[in-house]
């Protein structure tokens, strides 16, 4: 079962979120019919998705990260918001690269290395939050780390993982670990090389490891504290309907719907994020025009 769980290591000095999404990015895999590239990409940013809107506090709460890197995929994006709904798509679906020499999927050649990601949080202020840094692999993780270091200023070790086989999405999800001001330089040296060490997150989840088992793994504390609060499920969610789908026709001005009218007689509109299609009939695209 997908879940977030909190915890904190060393008397609260390191600060650990933990996830598995495993039928989360299955979800989306079926919903947009991924490559196997595609879905270890897109799974690892709906999951870094998931596990930052844990952290929003407000019942309009909203999260958009995109990537734009050069890579075959294209641009991809993800919405959450603070009721951990995820949803999100990938330009080329269908991309296909050879795997890397470790035998492992190419995330980072899919994604490219030149380009930037872009962190957008609407959390009711007068103008969202845009924070913005390069890419440094393509792998995600590690450019989400960088981000967190150049645009937030926090010292934060990132991982995400989406195990992927013929059948499906096997296992996926990640961490993130962060550093309060008190923590001292041994303390930060025995957690690095303990991240440094620990298998990926999707092996470990795979060996049926919990999120408690892995929090411990990765920071060496096995008097790590469990923050308790309600249970955190994840799920891919789209909240697409009819009446934003009318908005999208209406933004587009009056003589492109003429033009719809005279020309189709009709208009489809399919939501990038689920595929639902939206159809209008000419009845309700002259009541549009009104």
């Amino acid at each position: 079962m997908d879940k977030i769980e909190k915890f904190l290591a060393y008397n609260g000095k390191i600060n650990i979120v933990a996830i598995e999404t495993t039928e989360l990015v299955e979800e989306a895999r079926k919903i947009h019919d991924l490559s196997p590239l595609a879905t270890a990409t897109l799974g690892r940013l709906l999951t870094m998705a998931a596990l930052m809107s844990s952290n929003m506090k407000g019942e309009e709460d909203k999260l958009t990260l995109q990537i734009k890197g050069n890579g075959p995929i294209g641009q991809i994006t993800v919405t959450a918001d603070s009721k951990e709904r995820v949803r999100g798509y990938v330009a080329n679906p269908q991309v296909d690269l050879p795997l890397k020499e470790n035998g492992k999927l190419d995330v980072g050649s899919a994604v490219g290395k030149d380009g930037f990601i872009y962190v957008i949080k609407d959390i009711g202020l007068k103008e969202p939050y845009i924070g913005m840094s390069k890419i440094i692999t393509g792998e995600i993780a590690e450019d989400f780390a960088n981000y967190y270091y150049t645009s937030e200023q926090k010292n934060t070790a990132v991982a995400l993982g989406v195990l992927v086989n013929k059948d499906g999405v096997k296992r996926a999800g990640g961490f993130i670990v962060t550093s309060m001001p008190d923590a001292t330089e041994d303390e930060l040296f025995i957690l690095e090389n303990r991240l440094q060490e620990a298998k990926p997150i999707s092996q470990m989840l795979e060996e049926k490891m919990t999120l408690l088992d892995i929090a411990e793994d990765i920071t060496g504390d096995v008097n790590i504290k469990v923050l308790e609060e309600e249970q955190r499920m994840p799920k891919y969610e789209c909240d697409c309907s009819k009446e934003r789908m009318e908005k999208a026709l209406i933004s587009l001005g009056k003589e492109e719907i003429k033009n719809i009218i005279e020309e189709d007689g009709k208009a489809e509109i399919v939501c990038h994020f689920c595929n639902k299609k939206y159809e209008f009939d000419k009845e309700e695209l002259e009541n549009l025009l009104k």
